[in-house]
């Protein structure tokens, strides 16, 4: 990792468990113990395993999936297509989903999960993700709920990777 520069702290481990803990709070009253709670891997895992204990401690079980999409792979900037590696694997016909992830920049991969959600008969879908990048264009859908407005920099740690690196970093950080 010779060539990657430093990373530069822009929101500390303790803000992230603060704006994750907020956002519980607004999550709790529109779910119940039947949402599904399906995280978009790999990134997203950190910030849903953080939220669905977060919920948990307000007494709102809800049950977990994952849906795996890829748009970036090793690179910094989307390929502008959307590969699925899994589908859900428990049923969310007739349930409510919320669908998590780490960021929302070109928003690909919120309109697919979406997408796929709705198509597997979700009786309600709702998205969250805890960092939202500026983008020069209209993105459909705009998340439900969201933790951060980021700036518009390359992100790494708290699952945001370079090419696969940094993700376990506590801290959101800048590559850049």
């Amino acid at each position: 990792m010779a060539d990657t520069p430093t990373p530069t702290v822009l929101l500390p481990e303790a803000e992230v468990a603060r704006i994750v803990a907020d956002l519980a709070r607004q999550i709790a009253p529109v779910t119940d113990d039947e949402t599904v709670a399906a995280v978009l891997l790999t990134g997203g895992l950190w910030f849903a395993a953080d939220l669905t204990r977060a919920l948990s401690r307000l007494g709102r079980h809800v049950r977990f999936d994952a849906l795996w999409l890829a748009s970036y792979g090793d690179e910094q900037s989307s390929r502008g297509r959307i590969d699925v590696y899994a589908p859900f694997q428990r049923p969310i016909a007739g349930r409510k989903v919320l669908i998590l992830d780490d960021v929302f920049d070109t928003g690909l991969s919120l309109a697919e999960a979406v997408r796929i959600a709705t198509e597997a008969g979700a009786a309600e879908v709702l998205t969250c993700v805890f960092a939202k990048k500026p983008w020069p264009l209209p993105r459909a859908p705009e998340p439900d709920f969201v933790g951060w407005d980021a700036p518009n920099r390359f992100l790494v740690g708290y699952g945001l990777d370079h090419a696969g690196t940094l993700r376990g970093l506590p801290d959101i950080c800048a590559l850049d």
